[in-house]
């Protein structure tokens, strides 16, 4: 086992350099590890009424796959994050 000697420096100071290592490591992993936000599911008529537009288009944009529903049993759901993703910027 190797041993290490610390000349000219007080226990204070080496728990205090301790602290912070141990600090800025907590901080690290926070940052890395903090939950994220729930996915967050729409319906038909939300997804309708948040692009204001008929219930018609929502059916026709998921078949012509311009938008990407998710179905439990007979209901729909879209994901909000990717409705707002599908919507794309034109340069005029």
């Amino acid at each position: 086992m190797q041993t290490i000697q610390f000349i000219g420096i007080t226990p204070e100071k080496v728990l205090d350099a301790f602290d912070k290592l141990v600090e800025s490591r907590l901080q690290n992993l926070k940052r890395h590890f903090e939950p994220k936000n729930p996915t967050e599911f729409l319906t038909r008529k939300e997804v309708a009424e948040m692009l204001k537009i008929d219930l018609s288009t929502v059916h026709n944009w998921t078949k012509s796959k311009k938008l990407k529903a998710y179905s439990i049993g007979n209901r729909v759901y879209f994901k909000r994050v990717e409705v707002e993703e599908s919507i794309i910027h034109i340069n005029e």
